[in-house]
């Protein structure tokens, strides 16, 4: 789960990383208050949005007067931002962050990530702030500090001043560089989060250190007990399918081919995605329905994949250990005839109360295809595809007794 700059900051603050003052905005006059109340004559607007690269994309705005504050939040707010993360689509911007602006000497990187090689929390740091990381990483890898923190003990001091050091950091500005380096690692440890990017982490001309952009990401799986950044979610920033599908504790990303995937388990999910490539198609979707599935959950499942206009066929992979087959047959039956699904669906089950989880299908009277390997249901769905756009098919599995496909794709 991503959040807002603004909220980044919020979440930094309170364990010690120093931020500029700021406000967010939701209007024009909202910017202009917001800069009132922060004091001072130039201020920094900035697009609220889920992307890297807001700058470039013109997203950041430096206002020396409450007129420009006004005018640059009227242009941006509702404007579409396209940045090199958004896509050509580009992303709404709904609210601004309005920070007081500061005279900058030195701009710094700093990012805590989980590097899962090691299986540790990995600092990585460089002088050259401002820049994207993989631009830095690219142009001059020499520069990148890496730090390496036994969880069993945590960051300690002395890495956060070697650090600093090695950032060049002067004396002067050491201990409260040191502070904001461990207040950002006990944010990332306590908040249950993924990655943790200040940047750029400035030393500004009067010799203070202030976090001017920040960046957080959190395990999805551990916002149950992290209901503060919970709260902090903003399901317009991500994809409407997505978002339903979190609702339903569903695992979906959204792709661009025609066939539609539900299936049980991350890695059977990247091997039907596979498997739809190698017989010629693309899948629309990878969708992972868990090991717990509820005839209701599938339905729900269904109702994602079909929200995606491009889905021609819908292709049901079930390999049941903790999960079952009949459970899962009653769902894809249910959905079927209660959002009148006129596009073929392929089914492979396999695993635990298998001959149950066929006999259903067999019995429903609907035209699903039924398949008793992977590679068999790939092949099939990619036949499927091709009988609904008009290419060639070769379809031989449908349920005996069951209209046809050609019938029910009429």
């Amino acid at each position: 789960m991503d959040i807002h700059e603004y909220q980044a900051k919020e979440l930094l603050s309170n364990f010690g990383v120093p931020v500029p003052r700021g406000n967010v905005a939701y209007t024009p006059d909202q910017a202009v208050y917001c800069a009132r109340e922060i004091g001072g004559n130039r201020w920094v607007l900035k697009a609220q949005i889920h992307s890297g690269g807001r700058g470039q994309a013109g997203g950041v705005r430096v206002c020396g007067s409450e007129h420009e504050v006004h005018a640059a939040a009227s242009e941006l707010l509702g404007a579409r931002l396209v940045t090199k993360q958004t896509g050509p689509q580009g992303k709404l911007v709904q609210r601004l962050y309005v920070e007081a602006a500061v005279p900058i000497a030195k701009e710094l990187y700093i990012g805590f990530v989980l590097d899962r090689r090691s299986e540790r929390v990995c600092v990585v740091a460089t002088p050259e702030g401002g820049m994207e990381i993989e631009e830095i990483a690219a142009q001059s890898p020499e520069s990148l500090l890496r730090v390496v923190i036994e969880p069993a003990v945590g960051m300690q001091a002395f890495q956060a001043r070697e650090l600093c050091f090695g950032l060049g950091i002067e004396a002067a500005q050491l201990p409260d560089a040191t502070r904001a380096v461990l207040g950002a690692y006990r944010a990332f440890r306590d908040l249950d989060a993924t990655m943790v990017e200040i940047n750029p982490l400035a030393v500004t001309v009067d010799g203070r250190v202030l976090a001017l952009d920040a960046k957080m990401t959190f395990d999805d799986n551990a916002l149950f007990r992290r209901p503060t950044v919970r709260e902090l979610r903003d399901y317009t920033e991500e994809d409407p399918r997505e978002a339903e599908a979190s609702k339903h504790g569903l695992n979906y990303v959204g792709l661009d081919g025609e066939i539609g995937c539900i299936v049980n388990g991350a890695g059977l999910a990247m091997a039907t995605m596979d498997m739809i490539k190698l017989a010629g198609a693309e899948p629309a979707n990878f969708l992972d329905v868990g090991g717990g599935a509820s005839p209701e959950r599938v339905a729900a499942a269904f109702r994602i994949v079909l929200g995606d206009p491009r889905v021609k066929v819908v292709l049901v992979n079930i390999f049941a250990g903790i999960n079952r087959c009949d459970w899962i047959a009653q769902g894809v039956v249910h959905a079927a005839r209660e959002q009148h699904i006129s596009i073929p669906i392929v089914a492979r089950l396999a695993g635990t109360n298998v001959e149950e989880g066929r006999r259903i299908l067999r019995e429903s009277g609907l035209s699903i295809i039924t398949a008793d390997t992977l590679a068999d249901a790939a092949q099939k769905a990619v036949d499927a595809l091709h009988s609904v756009t008009g290419g060639p098919a070769r379809l031989n599995g449908a349920v005996p007794g069951a209209p046809t496909l050609a019938g029910a794709a009429r």
